[in-house]
Formats: C-alpha cells, sequence, structure tokens
C-alpha cells in the first residue's frame, strides 16, 4: 500500500496532515490486477496517514459509543447546541475514546497504535459520525462523477471523462452498510428520512451538493448511487468554453430567461441539467426574488451568493400512517411550499425535475408569469412534452391528455434538450455533453394541441445550430439575443 502526500486535507480533528491512500483492487490482495472487461482500477482513495491501516469494525464500535456521548450532552443542553458545536464535541469525544482504546491496548500487553494509526482512526470515525464514513473519501474526490453501489463490496467509481473503475469496500459486511444509510438519513436536523422495511428508498442531499438514492430490503442487495455536482457556480459564458453550446445559442438562452420565458431542460440521467439551470439562473438579476422548489436541494442557489434573496423550499416526506386526507404525517409537497410561496413577493419561481405528479407545481409556477425554469428526463425535446403531459395524468383521472396538453403548451415557452455521449479518442473514453436542441412551444390550432419549431437543431457534431426562427422571437434582440449571428448561421446552413 502506497501513499502520497496531500497538504491540503488538513484537518482540525488532530492538526497534523492527512494522506491519500492507494487502495487495492476489490477482491485482489496487494494491488494485484485482474481483467474486469472495459472496467480500469482506480487508486488513491481514500484518507488514511502514510502507512496506516483501519480496523473498520473498531471504528463502527467506536462511533457507537461517540453518537451515544453526543446524544447524551446535546440532550443535556437542550438542544441548544449547534453542528458546529457538536463536531467541537464530537472531536473531543471521538479523541478520547481513541486516547482510552490506546491505553486498553497497551494494558492488555498489546503493542500500541502508532501515531499514524491513530490519525487514520480518528478521521475514520469522525467521517462516520459527521460525515459519509468510508463513502467520504470517494465523494472528496474530484476524479469521482458518480459512486455505484450493488453491495458492500461491489463499488464502481465513474469519473468525469465517462470511464468505469473499481472502487474500495465500503462496509464489511451489507447490513453493515444499510446500517449506515439508516444512520446517515436519520441525523439531518432539518429534514430527516426515514429508512426501513417500511421505507425501502432513500433520496438525500449531502453536504457539499451530492446526491444519494439508495434502496434496501426490495433488492438482492443494497443498492446506493451518489451523484457529484462539479460544476456548482457556472454561467453559459463558462458552458460555451466547455463547447457546450455555441455563443450564439447562449445568447438565445440568455435573452429568454431575461425576457422571462419559461423554460424546460431536458436529457437523459447525467446529461447537465442541473448544470445548465445554474447557469440559466445565473442570468437572473442579483436583486430578483428567487424561489426554488425541490425535492432535496441540487441548485443550492442560495448558497452561492449570487443573488440576494433566495427562498428555497425543500419537499419532506411524511412517516407513519396515512390519515383521512391520504397524507402521512408531517408530509410537505411541492404543491404545499409553492402555495405559501405566493406570499413571498417572488420574482421568480425555479422548480426542479419534474418526475411525476408535480409537473403541476412547474405549471402553477409557469402560470404566474414569472419565467421558471425546470428540469425532466426526455430522449429528445419533443418527447419531453410526451413525458410532461404523462406526468400531469398522474395526478389523478380528472386529468385528461387534453388538459394536460393545453396547459402546458399555455405555459412552457422553450424547451432545451441536452445530449450526452461517451466517444473513445486515442483509446480513452471522453463524455461530451451538448445543448442538442432548442425548441419554441405554442399552443395549436385546436384546444387540446400545441405546434413546436425548432429554433436550433443538432448539428453535425451533435451541437444545436439554428434552424428556423419564429417570428414572435425576434423581440428578443431587446434582451441580447445575437440575431444577425443567427440568421448568417441559418443561411449558412440552408
Amino acid at each position: 500500500m502506497t501513499t502520497e502526500r496531500s497538504e491540503d486535507l488538513k484537518t482540525p480533528l488532530t492538526g497534523l496532515p492527512l494522506f491519500v491512500q492507494t487502495v487495492p483492487p476489490v477482491g485482489e490482495p496487494n494491488g494485484v490486477s485482474r481483467p474486469v472487461g472495459t472496467v480500469a482500477h482506480l487508486t488513491a482513495v481514500g484518507t488514511t496517514p502514510l502507512g496506516s491501516t483501519v480496523d473498520w469494525s473498531l471504528v463502527s464500535a467506536l462511533r457507537a459509543q461517540a453518537s451515544e456521548q453526543l446524544s447524551q450532552a446535546v440532550a443535556a443542553d437542550r438542544g441548544r447546541m449547534d453542528k458546529i458545536a457538536q463536531e467541537e464535541l464530537g472531536r473531543t469525544i471521538v479523541l478520547d475514546l481513541i486516547e482510552g482504546t490506546v491505553s486498553d491496548r497497551v494494558n492488555a500487553g498489546m503493542t500500541t497504535l502508532p501515531g499514524s494509526d491513530q490519525d487514520a482512526l480518528a478521521r475514520a470515525v469522525f467521517d462516520s459520525l459527521f460525515r459519509l464514513g468510508r463513502l467520504q473519501p470517494l465523494v472528496d474526490d474530484d476524479r469521482v462523477e458518480n459512486i455505484i453501489i450493488t453491495g458492500h463490496d461491489n463499488v464502481l467509481l465513474e469519473l468525469v471523462d465517462g470511464s468505469l473503475v473499481d472502487g474500495p469496500p465500503v462496509a464489511d459486511s451489507d447490513d453493515e452498510l444499510i446500517d449506515f444509510l439508516v444512520f446517515i438519513a436519520s441525523r439531518s436536523e432539518v429534514n430527516a428520512r426515514g429508512f426501513s422495511e417500511a421505507q425501502p428508498r432513500l433520496h438525500l442531499r449531502l453536504d457539499g451538493g451530492s446526491r444519494l438514492a439508495a434502496a434496501a430490503w426490495v433488492t438482492p442487495r443494497p443498492s446506493v448511487v451518489i451523484r457529484r455536482h462539479r460544476l456548482m457556480e457556472i454561467t453559459l459564458d463558462d458552458l460555451v468554453d466547455r463547447q457546450m453550446l455555441t455563443p450564439v445559442a447562449a445568447s438565445f438562452l440568455r435573452a429568454a430567461v431575461r425576457a422571462r420565458k419559461s423554460i424546460v431542460v431536458s436529457g437523459s440521467q447525467g446529461a447537465g441539467k442541473t448544470t445548465l439551470v445554474r447557469a440559466l439562473c445565473a442570468e437572473i438579476d442579483p436583486l430578483e426574488a428567487i424561489g426554488t422548489f425541490e425535492t432535496e436541494y441540487e441548485l443550492h442557489l442560495h448558497e452561492l451568493g449570487r443573488h440576494r434573496i433566495v427562498h428555497p423550499w425543500e419537499a419532506r416526506p411524511g412517516s407513519g400512517e396515512r390519515g383521512v386526507d391520504g397524507r402521512m404525517a408531517g408530509e410537505f409537497t411541492l404543491d404545499d411550499a409553492l402555495v405559501d410561496s405566493f406570499r413571498f413577493n417572488l420574482a421568480r419561481q425555479i422548480v426542479g425535475e419534474v418526475r411525476g405528479k408535480e409537473v403541476w407545481a412547474m405549471i402553477k409556477a409557469m402560470e404566474s408569469g414569472t419565467g421558471s425554469i425546470s428540469t425532466t428526463h426526455a430522449s429528445d425535446a419533443v418527447a419531453a412534452i410526451r413525458k410532461l403531459v404523462t406526468c400531469a395524468m398522474e395526478a389523478g383521472p380528472h386529468v385528461t391528455h387534453g388538459l394536460a396538453t393545453s396547459k402546458l403548451a399555455s405555459t412552457v415557452d422553450v424547451i432545451v434538450h441536452l445530449d450526452m455521449r461517451t466517444l473513445t479518442e486515442g483509446g480513452r473514453p471522453t463524455r461530451r455533453r451538448r445543448v442538442a436542441e432548442i425548441i419554441a412551444l405554442d399552443p395549436g390550432e385546436r384546444e387540446t394541441g400545441y405546434a413546436t419549431t425548432h429554433v436550433f437543431s443538432p448539428g453535425p457534431d451533435g451541437t444545436a445550430v439554428p434552424t428556423v426562427l419564429p417570428d414572435a422571437y425576434r423581440a428578443l434582440t431587446g434582451y441580447g439575443f445575437d440575431l444577425n449571428t443567427y440568421l448568417a448561421q441559418q443561411e449558412v446552413r440552408s
């Protein structure tokens, strides 16, 4: 096992620098490689000091003791202790427990733990208590985009270039992994989530903006996916530099936001929808009051500091039996949040991902004329309309296909579709994300119909290029749309 020093991983836990550990491939001792098809192996993932090892069963036992002591201290303080104070107390408790462990070893005639192993143990217990335990080094690794777990010892890491590599085990057993998921789901001060046989699915936001989805009891082994959001502070110009869209397409979207057009961003999982929404929101005036409505916080506009007034709402699942109204106790939906928001003098309402009947929250926001933005999964821009119609009909039999279609056609102005492809260049996979389509949506001649116009269509490399511009959108020049360049590129293409 080899290590390399990382000076920027200093921790207040001990004041000593931490190190990045090289982990041998899963299932093979001493770093011996094994054929795994197209899957490579990742090294330098972990945060244990030089030459140290971690006894994870001991970490689990110390975490349980530390958690009990911390809970007693918080209860004695009558809940007045904030998160920072809890972490400071937690550090003290962890160090005391490790000191006691070292003393017990000496008294029992065992060899003492080297200083590096004590540092590693302290960090591992602290991460298990306040962060993500054995998952934390993977979440901290900037090369990792997605962490895919199908059992405690079957871990794949999807890197930013689209390649897959094996990761280290994240627990000693599936039961231990489930127990840890239950622990991190329940420890949130403001939005704890249940995870049990009665509630076998978990969706959770993590510190730093990552999103965790998990399932157990209804799958052969516990399944977990953690998606990291790498690009938080992003603009349309940044995305142009990354060749995600052309300057003229960026000028069109910038103008559409400023003109308060209602926009839906569609694409496959991991295509960059949330990143594009952040970039679109960056075009909103910093003094406009914004409300965000999400099942789990992903946009984090309230943390980026670009806008002075951001009211973030997060849905909360209920618990226990359903009442006479069909709702669980404590449930707070996006519809609830949206109704409340109309008393907050919002200039913009940004609804997060639409996966089901929450589409009505999006429609309500767009009907208010604030220039709302939302996302959904779809294979192309027109398919996004069909997907939203289906989502709207999930609200109940009272929502007909015609009603859903007419509502969407009268509220959504623009659909932006993102395409993601993984190509092989020079023997290495390269992931490319592109704005592939931008369509304008209008009500059709029939009340239940709609009309679409491809303002931008996929070009030879998949990037959206000018196609047909509806006359009404020429007015976007007053908001910064580069009409002359659009028409010039349109003429060249034709």
